[in-house]
């Protein structure tokens, strides 16, 4: 039988997110109901509140980066059991469509469903209901609840010794900033890197432009507050404005600019892109990761310079990770004292507080909020 559970949703776009009450499916073949025990407070959640990212249907319960346990399994399910310790990939992977068979299963066919809120193999059928009317679910998962029922393809198991809030992280913003560095803009050692925007996206750009051997790794935020953090992930330089950081590539690239501008900004503009794509060098590359309003298009690129210079302006999804490889790979360099995860959670919140959350999250007080379950 359904159960009920806690959640944050929107009702409207734009809208505030508020505490309700849904009710949850019980899990059907490949299929678990998770107890949540925490959850990232991660931007795309807030374009969905404001309206940069339409969704398909109102309510709509937010978080789509979280682990918890195994609470209930869907029948004839094989490879998951009642206790299992799981981290959500808001990116589901098949294993079997095309992009999966080229090992792009960030791209897997199931991402068509992300905004629907609906089961991807169903768009009439949702795992949440409110007095009897659909609820749509973030990604298919929503970490926005207290218990959340999802498909198999995603989640990922993980070890029950790693702490549930650490994992947490490692479902979207961790590796979606690590390979923005690592994977898109592919870092070699003794590199000048710049990464515009020190959030929970960008601050792990900062840390897998640091593991792949940059030599010089400048950060970009207004916020003081995000520009002193961003020496802990890793950055040796950090200026308050882009126009500053490419100024100072140039000094140490006789004139050249850096060799790649990671985009990790929260609220992307057009502008953002042509900055991004001045301050790099010849055969240089622009990795564009953050998100604006998705709707909107143009950007003030100077088309002779993209083609006399030879530069590569690349988008980013998951930072190019493959959600069954890197979520664990992560999490191994976690315990071996490789891979920064604690210390990028600024400050703790209930489910009563997400609105709360992305107030200081807009006013740069937050490298990472977390919604933290009983």
């Amino acid at each position: 039988m359904p159960i009920t559970t806690k959640v944050s949703l929107v009702r409207q776009a734009p809208g505030t997110y508020e505490t309700a009450t849904v009710e949850l499916d019980d899990p059907r073949q490949g299929e678990v109901t998770v107890k949540l025990a925490a959850s990232g407070l991660c931007h795309s959640d807030d374009h969905v509140a404001t309206g940069d990212v339409p969704v398909a249907v109102y309510p709509y319960v937010g978080g789509h980066e979280g682990a918890g346990v195994v609470t209930a399994v869907g029948p004839n399910t094989p490879g998951y059991e009642v206790g299992d310790h799981v981290v959500f990939s808001f990116l589901p992977a098949c294993g079997k469509c095309e992009f999966c068979a080229q090992g792009l299963s960030n791209l897997c066919d199931l991402g068509a469903s992300l905004l629907t809120g609906a089961r991807a193999d169903d768009p009439t059928s949702f795992r949440m209901t409110e007095n009897g009317n659909p609820v749509g679910q973030q990604c298919g998962i929503s970490t926005f609840a207290e218990y959340t029922t999802a498909s198999v393809d995603s989640v990922v198991k993980i070890g029950k010794d790693i702490p549930l809030k650490a994992a947490a992280l490692v479902g979207c913003g961790v590796p979606t900033g690590w390979g923005s560095a690592v994977n898109s803009a592919n870092i070699k050692p003794g590199a000048v890197v710049i990464v515009m925007g020190i959030g929970g996206i960008g601050a792990n750009a900062l840390q897998g432009a640091a593991h792949a051997g940059a030599k010089t790794i400048i950060a970009v935020d207004p916020v003081q507050f995000k520009r002193d953090k961003a020496k802990v992930f890793g950055a040796t330089h950090a200026f308050a404005t882009i126009e500053e950081a490419a100024d100072f590539a140039r000094s140490l690239t006789n004139g050249q600019g850096a060799d790649a501008t990671i985009v990790t900004i929260g609220v992307v503009r057009g502008d953002h892109v042509g900055q991004a794509l001045a301050s790099i060098r010849k055969a240089g590359t622009v990795v564009l990761t953050g998100l604006g309003n998705i709707t909107e298009a143009g950007a003030p690129i100077a088309l002779g310079d993209l083609t006399l210079m030879q530069k590569r302006l690349q988008g980013s999804l998951f930072g190019e990770s493959n959600p069954r490889r890197d979520i664990p790979n992560l999490l191994r360099m976690y315990q071996a004292g490789q891979l920064k995860l604690e210390e990028l959670i600024t400050r703790e919140y209930t489910l009563d507080e997400v609105a709360q959350a992305y107030d200081d999250m807009h006013a740069g007080r937050n490298i990472r909020g977390l919604v933290v379950f009983d």
